[in-house]
């Protein structure tokens, strides 16, 4: 298949998927062409199947805000065309399914008929999208797609409570590379980061608002006055300011590491006994299955798809947003003790694999057919 992927190319979890099915499906030999404004960050090697096309935005001076959608609108008509491409992928609904729409209408006057797969990862439902400022556009162009996927069942759900859906959703889950997620002997780093073989806690995220990274710091503060501990702050963003200036007040400085954006996420994980994930919604939680995936249970709040991936007893804990006590409680009580600890590792592991990108990638391919032979059906009772 001849494939594009639409998606925002940052370290989100949005970009970060679409980014790891489009090298998974070059691998396979379908032909991926990836249209955003800049390069994706995980789209860091050469392959023969992957391609890269750049949205390029006009800068006039009579546009306050720079036109994205229509300009991406009319790279999807350029792309469709000349790459002869079988279906359009976008992930995340603002603006990339709208854009799609409008795409797809222009291709129709020059005879071609392009099916559109839209993926809907989280915050583009669950925040931006009920806005209603944008909430009519959300619901038209889902509705208007021909295939519409979400990453897990409470995102479903979510998507039929607040927008009039009157098609299909199927759900298919994240996904994680197992090649690359795995646990890496990184023991020298372990050393240099925990001299004392203290354990090693750890947070990722893009420090926004939602993600309370706050309350990973008062979290940390309440575990660490019962076991010798370091946390790893991983990430960037707004609140990492905050976290900062708490951890002063805190005084707990000493203990606590910012590491910024990191690439090589997994050798961190690699390194790390827990990690903390207290957020007020996750879609699904990609960024604890990576932790899983690297033999490190999880700490998170009950919201959203986390409770669908992390197993209350087995592979961490859930708590009630803002709960920091329970969450505390819980993280003591998995560290407290290495065969504990132990058990708890093992059984993040062999949930992780559950999700292996070896098993999603042929539900996508067959979604994918699917949502191209009903388009040939449709297309020849016209």
């Amino acid at each position: 298949m001849r494939i594009g992927i639409v998606c925002y190319p940052t370290f989100g979890g949005s970009g970060v998927v679409a980014t790891e099915l489009g090298k998974a499906l070059a691998d396979k030999g379908h032909q991926v062409h990836f249209i955003t404004y800049s390069q994706p960050a995980r789209l860091d090697f050469f392959s023969e199947n992957l391609f890269y096309h750049e949205v390029a935005i006009s800068k006039y001076p009579l546009f306050d805000f720079a036109p994205y959608e229509s300009a991406l609108a009319s790279k999807l008509v350029d792309v469709v065309r000349f790459e002869k491409l079988d279906l359009l992928h976008v992930h995340y609904a603002i603006p990339h399914a709208s854009a799609a729409f409008m795409a797809k209408q222009i291709l129709a006057t020059y005879g071609i008929h392009i099916p559109v797969v839209t993926t809907l990862h989280g915050t583009d439902i669950t925040l931006v999208g009920k806005d209603a400022t944008y909430n009519p556009v959300v619901t038209f162009s889902i509705n208007q797609s021909d295939g519409v996927t979400a990453v897990s069942q409470h995102l479903k759900a979510a998507t039929y409570e607040h927008f009039n859906i009157t098609t299909d959703i199927r759900v298919i889950q994240n996904f994680i590379d197992l090649n690359r997620f795995s646990l890496k002997p990184k023991d020298h780093f372990k050393k240099a980061i925990a001299p004392n073989h203290e354990k090693i806690v750890v947070h990722t995220s893009n420090f926004r608002k939602v993600k309370r990274a706050t309350d990973v710091i008062y979290i940390f503060k309440k575990l660490s006055e019962k076991i010798p501990s370091k946390l790893l702050m991983v990430g960037d963003g707004p609140d990492r300011v905050n976290c900062e200036q708490l951890c002063r007040q805190l005084g707990i400085c000493e203990n606590v590491r910012f590491l910024g954006k990191q690439d090589a996420i997994e050798e961190i994980l690699s390194v790390s006994d827990l990690f903390l994930m207290p957020s007020d919604s996750e879609s699904f939680g990609l960024a604890a299955l990576e932790a899983m995936a690297c033999k490190v249970p999880v700490i998170s709040s009950n919201t959203g798809g986390l409770p669908e991936l992390n197993v209350q007893g087995v592979t961490g804990f859930l708590s009630n947003v803002g709960d920091i006590d329970d969450m505390a409680e819980h993280a003591i009580y998995i560290l407290e003790d290495d065969a504990r600890l132990n058990t708890f590792k093992e059984n993040a592991l062999k949930r992780a694999k559950e999700f292996d990108l070896s098993l999603v990638l042929p539900v996508y391919e067959a979604y994918y057919q699917e949502i191209i032979d009903k388009a040939k059906v449709a297309d020849s009772a016209i």
